[in-house]
C-alpha cells in the first residue's frame, strides 16, 4: 500500500470564511434589488395656512382683507396678523368667518406711503410671509386761507374719549350682510382723503376722513348697514366738533360715523338694519352748511368707505 506523504507548508484555502463572504454579498445585491422595485413615499410638509390677499392691487386708503383658511385640529388656534412697513409694525384681529376660515383687516390711509407691506400670519405652528405692494394715489388738495387769529374749533375731552371709544371696538360678530348701501341719496360734495393747506402751509395729518353728502336740511340719513349703535352724542352734550352725531358697529373692527345731524332717530344699544332710518342731515357741530359727513373706520383707522359700496366684502 502506497502512503501518501501531505507537506505541511502546503495548506487548503479556508472554504468556510470565503463561502461566509460570498453568500453574505449576495444578501446585500438581494436586498438593495427588493428595495428598488417598492415605492417611496416622500412625505413633505403640508401647507396649513392657505392665504389669499384682496384687493390683488390696493391702493392707500383701501382696506386689505387678509384671508386665511386653516387645517381642521382639535385645538384651533385664531391666526395672528401682523404687518410691517416703512415706520412701523402692527398687529391686527383675525376672526371667523367659517369653519376653519378667518380674515383680518389692514386698514391703509392717506397718511402712509405707498411701498410694500410684509404681512406674517401665524397658527397652528405654522407661518407664512407675504409681501404686499400697496399702489400710491392722488388725492384731492384744497387750499384754505383764514384770517389772522381765527382759532376752529376745539373739540372737548368727552366728546374726544366716546369717539375714541367707538373707533376701537373690535366686536368678534359680523353684522353687516353684502355691500353697504349710501347713507343719503344727494350727491358727494368732498370725497375721502381729501389734503389741505392752511394759510400756504402744508397740514401733513390731516385727511378728509369720510365723504360728505350735500343732503338738505332734514333729508334721511339710513344705516349702510346692520349694526349695534354704539354711540349717540348731541351738542348740548359738549359734542362740539361732530355735533350731533350717531357711531354704528358693524362688527369685526368696522364702525361708521354720522356727523351735523339735525336729529336722531336710534338709541344707544339699537340694533338697526340697513337701510333703516336712523336720523337727519343737519349744520350742528363745526360745519358751515347742511351736509352730512359719513366716516367709515377698520380697526381704528380711516378708510375709504366707497369700496365697501361697489363690492361685497362678506
Amino acid at each position: 500500500m502506497t502512503t501518501q506523504t501531505v507537506n505541511p507548508q502546503h495548506k487548503l484555502p479556508n472554504l468556510s470564511n470565503f463561502n461566509i463572504i460570498n453568500y453574505t454579498n449576495k444578501i446585500k445585491k438581494t436586498f438593495i434589488g427588493i428595495l428598488a422595485t417598492i415605492p417611496i413615499a416622500i412625505t413633505l410638509p403640508v401647507q396649513a395656512l392657505e392665504v389669499e390677499i384682496i384687493p390683488k392691487q390696493p391702493e392707500l386708503g383701501d382696506t386689505i382683507s387678509v384671508v386665511i383658511d386653516v387645517e381642521p385640529q382639535e385645538t384651533q388656534n385664531i391666526p395672528v396678523v401682523t404687518v410691517k412697513n416703512q415706520t412701523e409694525n402692527n398687529t391686527y384681529p383675525a376672526f371667523a368667518i367659517a369653519p376653519n376660515k378667518y380674515r383680518a383687516f389692514i386698514p391703509t390711509t392717506p397718511l402712509e406711503k405707498p411701498g410694500v407691506r410684509t404681512v406674517r400670519i401665524t397658527g397652528n405652528g405654522q407661518e407664512r410671509n407675504l409681501a404686499v405692494l400697496v399702489g400710491d394715489r392722488d388725492f384731492p388738495v384744497q387750499r384754505i386761507n383764514l384770517p389772522p387769529g381765527k382759532a376752529g374749533v376745539k373739540a372737548t375731552e368727552y366728546e374726544l374719549q366716546r369717539v375714541a371709544q367707538l373707533k376701537a371696538l373690535q366686536t368678534p360678530e359680523k353684522y353687516w350682510e353684502r355691500a353697504f348701501i349710501a347713507p343719503n341719496k344727494a350727491r358727494i360734495s368732498t370725497k375721502y382723503g381729501v389734503r389741505r393747506y392752511y394759510n400756504g402751509k402744508f397740514a401733513k395729518d390731516y385727511y378728509h376722513r369720510g365723504v360728505d353728502y350735500a343732503g338738505g336740511a332734514g333729508s334721511p340719513v339710513v344705516a349702510p348697514a346692520a349694526g349695534r349703535v354704539a354711540l349717540v352724542g348731541t351738542v348740548a352734550q359738549g359734542f362740539r366738533v361732530h355735533g350731533n352725531v350717531i357711531g354704528i358697529d358693524h362688527g369685526q373692527g368696522v364702525v361708521s360715523i354720522f356727523m351735523h345731524l339735525s336729529k336722531i332717530n336710534v338709541q344707544e344699544g339699537d340694533f338697526v338694519k340697513a337701510g333703516q332710518l336712523i336720523g337727519g342731515i343737519g349744520s350742528t357741530g363745526a360745519s358751515t352748511g347742511p351736509h352730512l359727513h359719513w366716516g367709515l373706520y377698520v380697526n381704528g383707522k380711516s378708510i375709504d368707505p366707497i369700496p365697501w359700496k361697489s363690492q361685497s366684502i362678506d
